[in-house]
Order: C-alpha cells, then structure tokens, then sequence
C-alpha cells in the first residue's frame, strides 16, 4: 500500500469511528469487532437504547449485558464497592477478554443488568474497539454491547457474520462500513457495521463474579480464553463454580451459541460408528473434528490447541449450518482446563439437541 493509500485508509477509519459515536450518542446502535466476537452495541446509559439491543436480538429483557469502557475508565463511576481484587485483574489483563461482575453504581440504569443490582463491564483490546471507545463521549461514555446476533444464536467473529445475521446486504451500507440511512433490524436500527476483520480469541469473554468476594469469594460465571488459573494467580484466590444465588450473566443460559441445524457431540471412539450408521440411513451429517480423516456430507477439520480451536468454532459451526446437512457432529474436545471456554460454548449449542442422533436411526 501506498502511503497515498494508508492515508486515505486512515481518513476513512477515522470518519467511520466518528460516525459510528454520533449514532451511539443519538441513541442508534452499532455493530462493531472485538478480540472476542462482534458486539451490538447502544450507549450503556441511555435505556432506550439498550432496549433496542433487546428488541433487536430477540433477547430477554431480564437477561444482562456487559458495559464496554475504554483504557483507564473510572471504574468508580460504573460500580460501587470495588473489592482490590478487581483493581489487581483491571491491571493484569484490560485491555482484554475478562469481564468483571460488580455493584452496579446507584446511577447507573438497569437496564444493562436484567434489573439486578450488578452489572458486568470490561475494557476490550480490539483497536477498532478501543477507537470507537475513545470517541465515544470523550471516551467516558461506556456501550453496552452483546454479541452482534439473534438471541441463542452463533456469535459473529466477522463484519459479514454480522450482515448476515440481521440480513444486511454490502450494497445497502454506507461508504464506511455502516448501512446507508439505517437498517431495519426487527424493528430496531442497526446503524454502523464497522469492520475490524476476525476476531482474534473467538469466543466471549471469562466473565468473573466479584460482587459477593466477602461471602463467596470470586466466582467463574462464564470460562473464556483467561483461565480460572490465571485469575488465581492474580488474586491468590481460585475463581469457585457458579452457586444458585451467583448474579445472571450474560451468555451463561443452558441453550446458547446453536446454529439452526441440531448439533451433538461424539466421544472420538464412537464417532465413526455413528456417522456409518447415520449415512447407510441417508442422513447428511457435516462433522466438526480435530483428529478424523475425512468423513461426512461436509467437514471442518479444526486445530489441536484450545486457543486456535476457540479462534474457528463459531465460523465452522456457521459454515456447516449452511451445507443443507440434517445434522453437525462434533468430536467431543479434550477435557483439560485449557478447553473449558470451548467445551463451555459447545456444550450450550448441543444443549436443544437431545435424542437428535435417536430419533434419526429410529
């Protein structure tokens, strides 16, 4: 590229970043990237706003979204009763995939936190994520931001996914990556779609539960690509297993993150078998697998890593949802802590499909 070019380039990020602010602070929403999916994004203050994040998803309105802020915001001015702890993981990983749990400051709406007296909020490390953060009321607002897709559905990790979800066509945006006038979204205005290319981690954040540290001490809501280790490395404390009375937080529903076609999971041994029987039926099975050879109607073979693996899930669960398959088999993934966040998202997309691979044999 051409410095000409890089420039022009730059001028056009920068117009895109501050149109996609002007549409959060007339109370519009926006589609934009972070390092862990794409976010549908509203001004975190304004609850009308953020009912448009839950009108258009489709979403539960008692169910909680996380507050995005950027590099050194006051967290005192969003949460009330910040524990040390929290101040010790705020400085050992934002900008970053972690999403702390915490009273929510009185002036604060709920609405960002499914009426509950917490509210989740993380600073993310995307530069598209932290630009439109920075200009976003100076860089004091905060943007109240789920993933970028209908409720239950795959998340997106790519601007297209996003298009794709809520049925935005390339020629309908704007010269900068958002839709042109505005884009009806199930009733609500899907504004800005900026682009920022794949997300780089792929499945959401580690959300971490501090609000009852004195009773309970730190509590691991959702597992991500930060382990419960390195928490506990931070604070001296290893995160506990959600209890009954833990906070609701966002993405932890049992049936979450599922394509439209039925998904079930497969221990590496019986896989084979199963296919065999399911295609002397007639069945199209699609397979998602990170040791098989080649198998099935249509197959993505995934990497042995739990990071790299996180990085294409939700891409190869979309990519076989549209191969016209009667269903996706997923080899079952190691069982070690490092594969907690993506056994975690798999097992929620499996959770609908009980007796699916039964009642295909019956």
């Amino acid at each position: 590229m051409t410095q000409a070019a890089a420039q022009s380039a730059a001028a056009a990020d920068a117009a895109a970043i501050a149109t996609a602010a002007a549409v959060l602070e007339q109370g519009g929403l926006v589609a934009f990237p972070t390092e862990t999916v794409y976010g549908l994004g509203a001004d975190a203050e304004n609850p009308a706003a953020v009912a448009r994040i839950y009108q258009a998803k489709g979403r539960p309105n008692d169910h909680p979204v996380i507050v995005h802020v950027a590099p050194g915001a006051d967290l005192d001015y969003w949460c009330s009763d910040i524990p040390d702890a929290a101040r010790q993981l705020v400085q050992a990983f934002w900008p970053g995939p972690l999403t702390l749990i915490m009273r929510r400051a009185s002036h604060i709406p709920d609405a960002v936190s499914g009426g509950q007296d917490t509210v989740g909020i993380r600073c993310p490390s995307h530069p598209v994520a932290i630009a439109l953060l920075s200009a976003f009321k100076g860089g004091k607002g905060g943007v109240a931001a789920p993933s970028a897709n209908k409720f239950g559905s795959v998340s997106p990790t790519t601007a297209q996914h996003v298009r794709d979800e809520f049925g935005l066509d390339s020629h309908d945006e704007g010269p900068m990556g958002g839709a042109a006038d505005g884009e009806s979204c199930d009733g609500a205005l899907l504004s800005v779609v900026l682009e920022g290319g794949s997300s780089a981690v792929g499945i959401e954040s580690t959300i971490v539960d501090l609000s009852r540290l004195t009773t309970h001490g730190p509590v691991l809501l959702r597992p991500g690509h930060i382990t419960a280790q390195q928490i506990a490395d931070v604070i001296g404390m290893l995160p506990a297993a959600p209890d009954q009375a833990a906070p609701r937080a966002s993405g932890t529903l049992e049936s979450h993150y599922a394509p439209r076609t039925p998904v079930t999971m497969l221990d590496t041994a019986a896989l084979p078998a199963t296919l065999a029987q399911l295609q002397a039926r007639g069945v199209q099975v699609a397979v998602i697998s990170h040791t098989l050879p080649a198998c099935g109607h249509a197959q993505r073979h995934m990497p042995a890593t739990a990071a790299a693996y996180a990085y294409g899930l939700y891409a190869a669960l979309r990519d076989m949802d549209q191969t016209a398959c009667d269903l996706i088999l997923v080899e079952t993934p190691p069982q070690d802590d490092q594969w907690l966040g993506v056994n975690d998202r798999l097992r929620r997309a499996v959770h609908g499909s009980a007796g699916v691979i039964a009642g295909l044999l019956a």
